[in-house]
């Protein structure tokens, strides 16, 4: 009966990928949001967390949702991982309860305590931005200790919090309209070159500091099928740069093709790191099959994530029909 279940390690995590994958896009481009506050007026803030409003909260789920599926189908890796990232992983709670809160007495606040919040709001999305890249950095260099690794990982946190102020810059092209707009259009230029830094950094670095991960990568006839993938990154960030440069239209015409263009560099960067460390959940010391729980646990559980996947997915997909369109003031009357 093992033998016949060893495809419920791989299932999970592939269903954790598809949690953590959703998560940075989604919950991605609010807090690029919030990173790029500081840089409007009152009025523009306002306008920039009404963008985000109906679906900051529930793009959290998904974090949620990739933790829980790291703790109960990979309890080892969980052990090792979180341990190892302690303080990353508490600075990201800090800075994400700093949002919640923020989120939520900015909009009954008095005018003159609202600048407070909205410092706050920034602190928080920049804290959770650069602490989840920094915890990738850590991963990628497989938590090496040294000095230079350790640099890496906090170039890491800048790249992934351009990465994710670009993403936030797209969102409010496509949400917002007029001098917002146009706004969103100057920083999304900006940090599309910080993000393309960022992404050509971790594919030199990935296969220097692991000889099996630059195997995978440039050995015959890998090389020639994995080739498209760096090809299409670097098609998708010129078309997103051409289509910044040519916003806005008449009419908002094409205005979600620097988000759709995004979100596709986001899925091949992230695919490419995948396909990296597969089958390892610890880069090079725990496998998913080794850190797996008991077949019969995995089994038990898979059967309600069946359950509970596809309802998040639903449920996100109906939110973001019901708030789709451009966005209005957000207040609490």
């Amino acid at each position: 009966m093992t033998e016949n279940l060893d495809w419920l390690p791989v299932a999970f995590a592939g269903m954790m990928a598809l949690a953590m994958l959703i998560y940075a896009i989604l919950d991605g481009y609010d807090l690029g949001v919030g990173i790029l506050l500081p840089e409007a007026n009152a009025d523009e803030k306002d306008r920039m967390i009404a963008s985000i409003g109906p679906f900051w909260d529930a793009n959290e789920t998904w974090l949620v949702l990739g933790v829980g599926l790291l703790l109960v189908a990979f309890p080892k890796a969980h052990g090792i991982v979180l341990s190892t990232l302690y303080l990353p992983v508490a600075s990201m709670l800090i800075g994400l309860i700093l949002r919640g809160v923020a989120f939520d007495f900015r909009a009954k606040a008095k005018t003159q305590t609202k600048t407070l919040w909205d410092r706050l709001f920034f602190a928080g999305s920049l804290m959770a931005a650069m602490s989840q890249g920094y915890m990738l950095g850590r991963y990628i260099t497989g938590f090496d200790p040294s000095t230079g690794a350790l640099g890496f990982a906090v170039l890491s946190g800048l790249c992934v919090a351009a990465g994710y102020a670009l993403i936030g810059a797209c969102w409010l092209i496509m949400k917002t309209e007029d001098v917002l707009q146009r706004k969103a259009i100057k920083w999304g230029r900006t940090y599309l070159l910080v993000t393309c830094v960022g992404i050509v950094s971790v594919s030199i670095v990935n296969p220097l500091v692991n000889s099996r991960i630059f195997d995978r990568w440039f050995a015959v006839p890998e090389i020639f099928w994995l080739a498209p993938v760096p090809v299409i990154t670097a098609v998708l960030a010129i078309l997103c740069y051409r289509s910044l440069r040519s916003l806005p239209k008449e009419g908002d015409k094409h205005c979600w093709i620097p988000f759709a263009c995004t979100v596709g560099i986001n899925v091949l960067a992230f695919a490419g790191l995948a396909y990296s460390f597969f089958p390892y959940i610890v880069p090079d010391q725990l496998t998913i099959w080794e850190a797996a729980s008991a077949t019969g646990s995995l089994l038990f559980i898979f059967y309600g994530v069946c359950v509970v996947l596809p309802a998040i997915l639903l449920y996100t997909a109906f939110s973001y029909r019901v708030f789709w369109g451009k966005a209005v003031p957000l207040k609490y009357d």
